[in-house]
């Protein structure tokens, strides 16, 4: 028992005037109070988590995640101070190392911020599909520090937390997983407009990704000043991927004029030469 006594009363740091002094006992305290504060934050999640929905689920475990290590430094802390160390002495020598880590570190801290506040109040959520930066992705991933989205041409986009904070954000499908989007197109004067309308009402109909409801729509936006202006509105769910079904629509939309003799004019210009005799 002596032994044992000797062997965590052994001193392991101690500076000169003993303010500071470590011994084996007090790592020994410091790792088993640790062990049981993560028994007890494990439990304390598993209960809180299990009638949870998943995305609820994730949301909680991120917030959660962070609140855990705020409470280890309580611990530790705690732990240090009940052990006889003087942790005031210790906050006291490294205050100027704390201060050039919280100089290095603040954007760190602002983003880990940002990222409770988007997980708190459901800025944006799992599959959202946004655009920030003129990048659109689609989320797959919210963490502390940084949200991770997949683009259309599946690469990786990284975002800071504290962008969605900072910046504007684009959120395509918070409201709703249907979208409207519509695509633009201009025919010559004297083109029968009525047909324009049947032909492009026929290609959104066809088309497998636009929904029947709500219907597709034709407007007659404008007459232009070589085209008369056409802009065929629909909804998809699938908002992702609305570039690829905007460029299939365009590839029907060209066959089928073609096919009714419907020509899509280009800007045309007359230039008037004048010849002055000196």
């Amino acid at each position: 028992m002596e032994t044992i006594k000797e062997f965590l009363s052994k001193v392991l740091i101690e500076n000169a005037d003993e303010t500071i002094r470590i011994t084996v006992g007090t790592v020994v305290l410091l790792i088993v109070v640790l062990f049981l504060t993560h028994l007890m934050l494990k439990a304390i999640r598993v209960f809180t988590t299990r009638k949870l929905k998943e995305e609820d689920k994730y949301r909680f475990k991120a917030v959660f995640s962070f609140l855990k290590y705020l409470i280890f430094c309580v611990v530790i802390v705690v732990a240090l101070d009940s052990s006889g160390v003087q942790v005031t002495a210790i906050l006291a020598a490294s205050t100027a190392l704390f201060v050039g880590i919280g100089l290095g570190m603040q954007k760190l801290f602002q983003d880990i911020i940002s990222g409770i506040f988007i997980l708190v109040d459901r800025t944006v959520a799992i599959n959202d599909v946004i655009e920030i930066d003129k990048k659109v992705g689609k989320v797959t991933e919210i963490n502390l520090r940084t949200t991770k989205a997949v683009t259309n041409d599946d690469k990786i986009l990284v975002i800071p937390n504290h962008k969605f904070l900072t910046e504007i954000l684009y959120n395509w499908t918070q409201n709703n997983v249907v979208t409207r989007e519509f695509v633009e197109v201009g025919v010559a004067y004297g083109t029968d407009v009525d047909l324009v309308k049947a032909l492009l009402l026929g290609i959104a109909v066809q088309e497998e990704a636009i929904l029947n409801n709500p219907e597709p729509i034709v407007l007659f936006e404008d007459f232009g000043d070589s085209a008369l202006k056409f802009k065929l509105h629909f909804y998809i769910s699938d908002s992702f991927n609305v570039p690829l079904i905007k460029s299939d629509l365009r590839y029907k939309i060209d066959k089928t004029f073609n096919e009714n003799n419907i020509k899509i004019p280009f800007p045309q210009r007359d230039v008037y030469l004048y010849n002055q005799n000196p």
